[in-house]
């Protein structure tokens, strides 16, 4: 009976946060399908309880039918800025982090000494005051067309994932990399999505706890600007076409 309880409460989170057997099976490090489990003819292994826990919260004793607590609360994430520079006058120092310097970033992220090879400024307008912000430069062409590869990014310090809004643009400093997404909560989950504005890069998830530290975009510095609007581009395409008329009648 308790067998059986356990499994039928495992259906039931696979099924309450929209997976496939096959897809759950996938992030759970199951091979193939979760479908010889669900049938019973394969034990719930501790390392797959413990996947549960970690990726969803899904509480081990609710999974074993010892108690009516489903999912854990979510341990304290800290997305802070873990190194703060400052000035001579004590004011904090606007970092500037380039591409190169952001594929070490998450390595360094805790080392106070990289940070001084990296150039860092005030910024003197009224919108850049008492918060902590951070440049970076945009790599890829996942933003567009908001962000271009190349592009400045200035972000301020988020101090709770909490605070994330769906509207928003945020530099994401993961393990292993320095990313500009949009983010949406999973339904369900607790698990964040993260979605690029170009469709040719499809979303994916990531655990609250895969991140390091969480910076909102309020404004970028952008390159290569010109006079170029909609109107002065519908111009130029009559004029061709008039051009390629005269061209055909002659």
């Amino acid at each position: 009976m308790e067998q059986q309880k356990t499994i039928k409460r495992f259906i039931e989170v696979r099924r309450d946060l929209g997976f496939t057997q096959t897809e759950f099976a996938q992030l759970l490090g199951v091979a193939n399908t979760t479908a010889d489990i669900e049938r019973g003819r394969t034990k719930l292994s501790g390392k797959l309880v413990m996947e549960l826990l970690r990726q969803f919260k899904i509480n081990p004793l609710w999974l074993y039918g010892a108690s009516d607590t489903k999912y854990l609360e979510p341990s304290t994430t800290s997305v802070i800025p873990k190194v703060v520079t400052v000035d001579t006058a004590d004011r904090e120092n606007m970092v500037l982090v380039n591409a190169k310097a952001a594929a070490g970033y998450p390595q360094n992220i805790h080392d106070t000494s990289w940070y001084r090879q990296l150039p860092a400024f005030d910024l003197p307008i009224p919108e850049f005051r008492n918060a902590t912000y951070r440049g970076f430069q945009v790599e890829g062409d996942s933003m567009l067309p908001n962000l271009k590869p190349g592009d400045w990014v200035l972000a301020r310090a988020v101090e709770d994932l909490d605070d994330v809004s769906p509207n928003k643009m945020y530099v994401i400093v993961l393990q292993d990399a320095v990313l500009v997404k949009k983010i949406e909560r999973h339904p369900n989950s607790g698990r964040l999505i993260l979605i690029s504005l170009n469709e040719n890069y499809p979303p994916y998830e990531i655990s609250p706890e895969d991140i390091q530290e969480m910076w909102m975009v309020s404004s970028k510095l952008t390159f290569g600007v010109d006079a170029t609007t909609e109107k002065g581009l519908l111009r130029q395409l009559q004029e061709s076409m008039e051009d390629l008329k005269r061209q055909i009648q002659s």
